[in-house]
């Protein structure tokens, strides 16, 4: 549980170093969870940050499953509903970190629009 607020923490400066507005952290409903909803160029983005320590069984972002992502898919969906956001762009991106055994940032990568809508 430390490691995955330690990786949303990571994610959210490093979101904000970048231009993104953090509207949202852990917005729950009851389809899910999405970590980060942010706002960047007019764009809603919803973020599933996933964190690794060391480096095997692949990488942090292939841990998304396909239920995962009918869930984040929901989720945003409720999001978009509940706050009446109407015809907005939006998308679902991935942030992936990976440490090392003792907590050092081995990897930090946004993949954006990593779940098609």
């Amino acid at each position: 549980q430390r490691l995955g607020q330690r990786g949303e923490a990571l994610a959210r400066s490093h979101l904000e170093d970048r231009g993104h507005a953090v509207l949202e952290t852990n917005y729950r409903t009851g389809s899910g969870e999405i970590d980060l909803v942010t706002q960047k160029d007019g764009v809603l983005v919803f973020i599933e940050v996933r964190t690794k320590r060391g480096g095997g069984f692949g990488p942090p972002d292939e841990s998304v499953t396909r239920d995962k992502r009918s869930r984040l898919v929901a989720c945003a969906q409720k999001y978009l509903e509940a706050t009446d956001a109407g015809e907005v762009e939006w998308r679902i991106d991935v942030l992936a970190i990976q440490m090392d055994s003792r907590g050092k940032l081995l990897r930090l990568e946004v993949i954006q629009n990593a779940v098609e809508l």
